[in-house]
């Protein structure tokens, strides 16, 4: 196998480890049931006029199994992060005792799980559009090799290699959505 197809492969099976760990990212931040501090990943707080992380401007914790406190570490940024909980639409009303914030997890409704599982899938099939791209692009650039000397024995074989690369990640992320989905629907 030239070199050309190996770093093909290389920067294919990369690609698709990377759109693993997004997708497991992402259904990390879809709760469960359990209260969890990776739920507010990604909410950004006006930090006097900047954008900035929640967890950067205070401390996130679990309280018990449905509550997480925000205690901020400085006073007057309890407003601001308020807000910035609410806009982000993660679907908890904040509680706010002039000291900390508390977020109570509401317990999930049969409807709610559904909507989550349907989120899940939504996420799941995003990743999976992803490493379908990555094997496109994967054979692309297989065909360019064949184009420039490749014999079409090898650029064959290359297809096959990526398209199996393909199938394996694409049964990653099926398991990873079907285990998310057990987790969702336990009550």
């Amino acid at each position: 196998m030239s070199e050309d197809v190996s770093l093909t492969l290389e920067i294919a099976e990369d690609s698709m480890k990377k759109a693993i760990n997004h997708l497991e990212a992402e259904l990390v931040k879809i709760r469960a049931g359990k209260a969890n501090p990776q739920m507010l990943e990604g909410i950004m707080v006006d930090y006097y006029g900047s954008p900035t992380p929640l967890n950067q401007v205070g401390n996130v914790s679990v309280l018990d199994a449905r509550t997480l406190t925000v205690q901020p570490w400085e006073k007057n940024m309890l407003q601001p992060i308020e807000r910035a909980i609410i806009v982000s639409n993660i679907g908890i009303n904040p509680q706010n005792d002039g000291v900390i914030i508390r977020l109570f997890l509401p317990p999930l409704t049969e409807e709610r799980r559904k909507e989550l599982v349907k989120r899940c899938q939504s996420e799941g099939e995003h990743c999976k559009v992803s490493i379908r791209n990555i094997r496109r692009d994967g054979i692309e650039s297989i065909k360019k090799a064949q184009k420039n000397g490749l014999s079409e024995d090898a650029a064959k074989d290359a297809e096959a290699d990526v398209q199996e690369l393909t199938n394996t990640y694409i049964s990653h992320v099926d398991k990873h959505l079907e285990a998310k989905e057990k987790e969702i629907m336990a009550i």
